[in-house]
């Protein structure tokens, strides 16, 4: 029994499956990794992450929290720097062992399907649930505390995980809007994306992760010694959610996921009066198409080899974690040239 009868309008439910968790993921294939390969061309590898511990000193969203190192615990004693002569007083060994509380979202991440659904009617009756992408549900594969185990959460479906099972691997490409605007805001639609293309020499294929450098994480690395929160509002360009032709062009261009280097992928302050969404392009990607978003990358040092290369696509590797029922992940994805 298919869970659901209507599928939002411009979505592609169903099209890989009615069981599909991966969405446009799909698109990324044997294929598309050894054509992807031939990408590495000088043997550089260059971190993608931020450090963890950033924004840091700016908080970007009050509830997520820095992580929080700690020692793991037997009894009560912690295992930092525990010399096992006090087990045994012959033996030499000191050993020292951790643990992490951690936001999934806190720093650089990807935001898995789950991430964002909305109320739609699926069911066809006239009353609108909360679904998510491919008609998977609140309570039933999104569930909240005591249903799963010991978590307070847990996605049975869709979770970030699916994006360590099959390992998020491919052509990656940048589009450099800092080469392009300077680190100014710029609301960017499709038109003014399609310049930058074709400006930047910018060739897309099927199954490409597509990057975008806005300045924005660099802006808050940069930061650390003198956080300037208005100032950082002001930095990098961000995508027009409420652009339909840019919807479409998403649609249309077969592009697997993007990623981006500032806060929300898209414009974080469109009209809190318009109706019916606060983040429209997060619904037309994770809801509609099933295209995972990535935020606060950091692309500055590969930025520039690819400048001086003359090149804009890179071997990517980015693996969400293999945690089971996440909902966003941290990451450290690597570019190779």
């Amino acid at each position: 029994m298919t869970r659901w009868v209507n599928r939002p309008e411009g979505s592609n439910w169903g099209d890989f499956g009615l069981e599909d968790q991966l969405g446009t993921l799909n698109y990324i294939g044997d294929e598309q990794r050894l054509s992807a390969a031939k990408e590495i061309r000088e043997g550089r590898a260059f971190c993608l992450s931020l450090p963890l511990d950033l924004p840091g000193e700016l908080t970007l969203n009050p509830r997520r929290k820095p992580p929080r190192l700690g020692p793991t615990y037997l009894g009560d004693t912690p295992y930092i720097n525990y010399p096992l002569s006090n087990v045994d007083s012959q033996l030499h060994d000191v050993l020292s062992d951790d643990q992490v509380l951690l936001s999934t979202q806190y720093s650089t991440q990807w935001d898995s399907l789950a991430h964002v659904g909305a109320l739609f009617d699926a069911d066809g009756d006239g009353v609108s649930e909360r679904c998510y992408y491919n008609g998977f549900r609140a309570d039933a594969d999104i569930v909240g505390a005591g249903v799963e185990g010991n978590h307070a959460s847990y996605a049975r479906k869709l979770s970030a995980s699916e994006m360590a099972k099959k390992p998020v691997q491919g052509r990656g490409v940048l589009i450099d809007f800092v080469r392009a605007f300077g680190s100014e805001r710029v609301i960017v639609g499709r038109e003014l994306l399609e310049k930058v293309i074709r400006e930047q020499n910018v060739e897309l294929r099927r199954g490409d992760i597509l990057m975008l450098r806005t300045g924005y994480s660099e802006a808050l690395w940069d930061m650390q010694d003198n956080p300037d929160p208005e100032g950082l509002e002001r930095t990098g360009a961000v995508l027009d959610g409420t652009d339909s032709a840019l919807h479409t062009w998403i649609s249309e261009s077969q592009i697997s996921a993007i990623a981006a280097d500032n806060y929300a992928v898209e414009n974080p302050h469109s009209d809190p009066a318009a109706c019916c969404l606060r983040l429209p392009l997060h619904h037309h990607c994770l809801f509609k198409l099933g295209l995972p978003l990535a935020e606060l990358w950091y692309f500055r040092d590969l930025a520039a080899a690819l400048a001086a290369s003359k090149r804009n696509s890179v071997f990517l590797t980015a693996p969400a974690l293999y945690l089971p029922g996440a909902i966003g992940s941290p990451l450290t994805p690597v570019a190779t040239i």
